[in-house]
């Protein structure tokens, strides 16, 4: 990684953007779950399933839009290749919150609160960190290649 791409992963700009994207895609993608489930009667994990799909594709063009609006090549090809590239990117962040979670259940440990186990819940968000810092990076290194120009 060049020392341009380092730096330019380091921009709390472009990092809040991002996170702020990432919260407009959780809202898109608890409705649309929600919305199949309820209304549609669609079973819970394919609801999820295109739940995911609608964020990723509304963050996408956030993204593309404002947080990287200064990067990457016009034109609907290049726009279409990181769309794909994108969808690739947040499905290894899918895998890491999944590795995430399942780490900490297989650790057996368990944390009794008010006869209620944390340890249970605490995964989740440590899930979503470590895959929103996986997300940023590999969104910036290879969707949009920051630095890169």
């Amino acid at each position: 990684m060049s020392s341009r791409t380092f730096s330019a992963l380091l921009s709390g700009v472009r990092f809040g953007k991002f996170a702020s994207v990432g919260a407009v895609g959780a809202v898109f993608d608890v409705t649309t779950t929600t919305a199949l489930i309820v209304l549609f009667d669609v079973l819970n994990e394919y609801a999820k399933l295109v739940g995911a799909e609608v964020a990723i594709v509304v963050m996408f063009f956030v993204n593309e839009n404002w947080t990287f609006a200064d990067a990457g090549e016009s034109g609907i090809l290049p726009t279409l290749r990181r769309l794909l590239t994108s969808n690739v990117v947040r499905s290894g962040g899918l895998l890491v919150q999944f590795l995430v979670v399942r780490a900490f259940r297989e650790a057996g440990f368990s944390f009794l609160v008010l006869g209620f186990d944390v340890w249970e819940l605490l995964p989740i968000p440590l899930a979503i960190g470590a895959s929103m810092l996986l997300n940023y990076v590999a969104e910036s290194v290879f969707t949009w290649r920051i630095g890169q120009s």
